[in-house]
């Protein structure tokens, strides 16, 4: 299957409500990053999209969270077909990959409709009241590419929304697997 774009979202459009536990049960509400911006990650265990990057994601949130962002991932899959995506496996996968946010199961898929996410990796980021501030790729590298993964285009769009600034006009959608719905 051909890789997946995420769709347009209006800059300035409201974060959805989300209100979901980790594997470890953990909860996180979109109220518990209140005055902070806000990362949002739709991600899976199984995409080599996601794959490919999960190391840069890590690093940029160690990065980004000390200078006041509040970051959480999301996985959304039909952990029947895909049970390398259920909850039983995102534990060991926020180990491995060195989240150190949360990684939050979306079972009823309700959260990745109210975003209206469509690939993993799917990438939104709010300002302080979190309004759509960026909507797009980590940057142009790909599976099999000979492109560095550098997170150039979200850095860009975190420095900016981190000293209270626009993020970037230009913002490319992110490619990736499409999110796996129940039938």
């Amino acid at each position: 299957m051909p890789p997946l774009q995420s769709t347009r979202t209006a800059i300035g459009t409201p974060c959805p409500h989300f209100d979901l536990a980790d594997p470890r049960g953990f909860r996180m509400t979109d109220r518990d990053a209140a005055g902070k911006p806000l990362l949002v990650l739709f991600l899976c265990n199984h995409c080599p999209f996601v794959k490919h990057i999960r190391h840069e994601v890590a690093t940029l949130a160690r990065t980004y969270i000390p200078r006041g962002l509040a970051v959480v991932a999301i996985s959304s899959n039909d952990p029947v077909q895909y049970p390398d995506d259920g909850p039983d496996r995102m534990a060991a996968e926020a180990c491995d990959a060195g989240y150190c946010f949360p990684y939050l199961f979306d079972g009823t898929q309700e959260v990745a409709r109210a975003f209206d996410a469509q690939c993993t990796p799917d990438i939104y980021l709010y300002d302080r009241d979190h309004r759509l501030a960026y909507r797009g790729q980590l940057d142009a590298s790909r599976p099999k590419s000979d492109i560095p993964v550098t997170g150039r285009d979200l850095r860009a769009a975190l420095d900016a929304v981190l000293a209270g600034r626009a993020a970037p006009p230009e913002q490319l959608p992110s490619v990736g697997c499409s999110i796996k719905w129940r039938a």
